[in-house]
């Protein structure tokens, strides 16, 4: 596992995949080239905290992205339960507003106070990639769709967040408003030319970068790749640029 002062690789891979024993080859293929593995619904559901130990057991830490979205209590709870040394995240949804997560923070504060070992920051997430202003307006939101993450980011970060999970469209706005204050975590990343499948606000890795991210999230389109390790290889290279 990388230690506190080894940068961690900007590209996060998104296991999205259903047991434990597929998880853990992407673990083993991709490791050399990815310090942290995300684990969402799909592989969650099936699989629960067991394969999130799996991934710490390779010497990985783990992006847990169930987006919680509860009553403050529940999220407290909920936080405390999931928090535990090698998980690098957890997401909630800042749609649950202030006290939602500002009971998730309390959680996590709680958790490193008791054990030092235990570093999980907490991302809010803003407005899904899949989302566009048709879909906000059928939900009844007004806001554009960058109108909504801001709303939603300044919450987040009122509530104490530790960064923010949003499209690459609207990392450079986030990232003037709030500078280094938080993280950025980017879905949405699609290699030029790749497939955008069912996401609508996408961006290229070093756009992205170069846009404010610190964190890229990829998976199906690395996944499914004809070579995944030569095309996380070329990814990395072309961040090096």
């Amino acid at each position: 596992m990388n230690s506190s002062t080894t940068p961690l690789s900007p590209i996060i891979i998104a296991l999205d995949v259903d047991t434990s024993a597929e998880a853990v080859d992407w673990v083993q293929r991709l490791g050399k080239q990815a310090d942290i593995f995300k684990v969402g619904l799909q592989l969650f559901i099936k699989e629960g905290m067991s394969v999130v130990e799996a991934i710490i057991a390779q010497g990985k830490r783990v992006f847990v992205d169930l987006k919680l979205h509860d009553i403050p209590n529940t999220v407290h709870h909920a936080t405390l339960n999931l928090m535990r040394p090698g998980v690098e995240f957890i997401t909630l949804h800042a749609g649950g507003g202030v006290d939602m997560m500002e009971a998730a923070v309390e959680a996590a504060a709680e958790n490193r106070a008791k054990s030092p070992t235990v570093t999980a920051k907490l991302l809010g997430v803003t407005v899904l990639t899949s989302l566009d202003e048709d879909d906000l307006r059928e939900i009844g939101i007004n806001h554009s769709v960058s109108g909504q993450v801001m709303n939603l980011a300044r919450l987040a970060v009122e509530a104490g967040v530790d960064g923010l999970v949003t499209s690459p469209k609207e990392v450079r706005l986030l990232r003037q408003e709030h500078r280094e204050k938080v993280v950025l975590v980017t879905p949405g990343i699609r290699p030029a030319g790749g497939d955008t499948h069912d996401q609508k606000r996408v961006m290229t890795p070093a756009e992205a970068i170069l846009e404010g991210s610190n964190y890229l999230v990829m998976g199906r389109s690395l996944l499914d790749s004809p070579a995944p390790e030569k095309t996380l290889e070329e990814i990395l290279a072309s961040l090096r640029r």
